[in-house]
């Protein structure tokens, strides 16, 4: 590719480049010199499964990676006992030294579904952070003021909320920006919530005598309800460790118009490719559903196979175009001699088709319960069941249990 070509590539699915004209520098040079750039991504280990969501930044680091730079990996396993305070309105929980390992062996086996693990440097800062010592720590410290840390939107928020800043928070943004230092990053990516750290990391290479990084920032994606986020914590994500028939449910699930939004970052088709198949979209060549079809197999194919994309498919095909139950089903055996019978919103938590008893009313109330078929409305519906009797519980379009009771 021409470096013109790369940085079309490149610049595809990002919010912002800071700043572009130096990427296109450094960019020539490394085709001039045959030196491959230092591509830097980090990730605190703090919860152990990755959605796609964070797959838009990995899928940017791909990008470089398939471009013949080399691509640094980095866990934040010192940073993660501190928590990154991003757009956080309270003191975040520090995590303990086992946690962050646990982590972070989830998170790289989880990586490796896009990266290849033979160009894939993993690094961890504590390599450099805990050797510091506190006389480097102070000098560190140094090179920032006061001034420019509390530039940050969340901080500057929680002064004037009048909340509370442990002095452990002020010094993350710190300790982030290091990392580009000791790693000497050409280039640093992350969503548009680390803009500041990544912009912090500039400022602290210039001040150890380094040329600045590159800042690539890509955006935040919406999760399935197409408003909030993707986040676990919300329910809206979809897993890259889901099975691909769940996968396949969620993404038919989102709207026309987010359709287009995944297309642009979570698959490598080009801006060019997508605009045209809006344009068969809108003219009715073709159906909006099988290009979203198209494109839950695209990301499924990401993450395991071309034959679990297409199976995921008919699966999908056979459950709810067809509206027939699912070959294979969970079974759960529960005793029949429960106290009074089984109260439905019991039964759905006892299997784990709802959280708490509260979820599961709110599912019966929307009407997204179903048994042996059957709508169910009454909450608090209670049945009595005799040894050797099953049932077939259904939550939404995708979930079900069937549940066999016993003596």
């Amino acid at each position: 590719m021409t470096v013109d070509e790369q940085l079309e590539y490149l610049r595809k699915g990002t919010t912002e480049i800071i700043r572009e004209e130096e990427l296109r520098a450094k960019l020539e040079k490394s085709a001039q010199t045959g030196k491959p750039l230092r591509v830097k991504l980090g990730a605190d280990p703090t919860a152990p499964d990755i959605h796609l969501g964070h797959t838009v930044v990995i899928r940017k680091l791909r990008a470089f990676q398939e471009l013949g730079h080399t691509v640094i990996f980095l866990i934040g396993d010192f940073t993660g006992m501190i928590g990154d305070p991003s757009g956080k309105s309270a003191t975040r929980p520090q995590l303990t030294r086992e946690e962050i390992n646990a982590n972070a062996e989830t998170y790289k086996r989880q990586i490796f579904k896009l990266l290849d693990p033979d160009k894939t440097e993993i690094r961890f800062n504590s390599e450099w952070m805990e050797h510091l010592g506190a006389d480097g720590f102070v000098r560190l410290a140094s090179h920032v003021t006061v001034r420019q840390i509390l530039e940050r939107d969340d901080f500057a928020k929680r002064l004037t909320d009048e909340k509370p800043i442990a002095l452990h928070e002020l010094l993350y943004p710190l300790t982030q920006a290091y990392d580009s230092v000791a790693l000497e990053a050409d280039v640093e990516l992350g969503g548009t919530d680390q803009k500041f750290n990544l912009l912090m990391g500039r400022n602290l290479q210039r001040e150890y005598g380094q040329e600045a990084q590159v800042a690539v920032i890509t955006p935040l994606l919406e999760g399935t309800d197409g408003v909030q986020k993707m986040s676990k914590s919300l329910g809206n994500y979809i897993g890259i460790n889901e099975p691909p028939a769940e996968i396949f449910g969620k993404v038919m699930s989102i709207s026309d118009d987010l359709m287009w939004r995944y297309y642009e970052l979570l698959t490598d088709l080009t801006v060019d490719q997508i605009a045209a198949l809006r344009l068969v979209a809108g003219n009715g060549e073709r159906n909006p559903r099988d290009i979203k079809a198209d494109l839950a197999k695209r990301i499924i194919a990401d993450f395991y196979s071309n034959e679990d994309a297409n199976r995921a498919e008919e699966e999908f095909v056979r459950r709810f175009r067809n509206k027939e139950t699912p070959d294979e089903v969970e079974e759960r055996a529960l005793p029949s001699n429960h106290p009074k019978g089984w109260d439905l919103s019991h039964l759905l938590v006892t299997v784990g088709l709802a959280e708490s008893k509260a979820e599961a009313r709110r599912l019966i109330q929307q009407g997204g319960v179903n048994v042996d078929g059957e709508k169910q409305t009454i909450v608090n519906s209670i049945t009595l069941w005799k040894p050797g009797m099953s049932t077939l519980l259904k939550v939404g379009k995708r979930r079900f249990v069937r549940v066999r009771f016993t003596e």
